[in-house]
């Protein structure tokens, strides 16, 4: 697809594939994990060629993504520090979910809501991380207490990791434009200066 060549680039195809890593790992994650969680969902061990294959595939998926995502996070952590603007904007969120996004508070390359979509994510996944190794039978060995308690705390932020992504995705797809920037890299000058005003300065130099 042909591109305008004034478009700015938003990612680079290393942090797009890193992106899509992560979140191929997630759903392949989600599946087999839902499988576990719940009998109902326990035909899902299908996909991934039956009971025991979804049961070896399951942790070390997980190693992949926790490893990938550790990467993003380590790309993206500092632009994610929130500041009084990123408040500011939280507390005028409503306007916009109304339509009327024009007079929100200057942001940079994230807005307030994406950094805290961030630190979200990035909590269920030292959370996953943490209570996945405990539950790795396989290679560790914990007290069986412990064990237990890693298989609530994994569920609960799996659930809550979930939540977080269906939000993540729905924001970009209700924002137009945003989807292509992690399918091409790039977005319009005009989106930039509309909900990403303090980087499109940055940017570009323009007001």
């Amino acid at each position: 697809m042909i591109r305008n060549p004034r478009d700015l680039q938003r990612y680079t195809a290393s942090e797009r594939a890193n992106h899509w890593v992560v979140g191929i790992c997630f759903i392949l994650l989600g599946l087999s994990g839902l499988a576990f969680f719940h009998p109902a969902f326990f035909p899902l061990v299908h996909l991934f060629g039956g009971g025991v294959w979804a049961r070896i595939l399951h942790p070390w998926i997980g190693v992949v993504m926790a490893l990938f995502f550790l990467i993003m996070f380590f790309r993206f952590a500092r632009l994610n520090l929130m500041g009084a603007a990123d408040w500011d904007w939280l507390s005028k969120v409503r306007k916009m979910v109304d339509g009327d996004d024009h007079d929100m508070p200057e942001q940079g390359k994230y807005n307030g809501g994406q950094k805290l979509l961030f630190w979200g994510l990035t909590l269920s996944m030292v959370l996953i991380t943490v209570s996945g190794v405990v539950m790795w039978r396989s290679w560790f060995d914990f007290p069986v207490e412990l064990v237990r308690l890693a298989v609530v705390v994994h569920a609960a932020a799996a659930a809550f990791m979930i939540g977080l992504i269906f939000v993540h995705v729905y924001a970009a797809i209700w924002t137009r434009g945003t989807i292509r920037a992690m399918l091409y890299g790039t977005v319009t000058r005009a989106w930039a200066k509309q909900h990403h005003r303090g980087w499109y300065r940055q940017i570009t130099g323009k007001n």
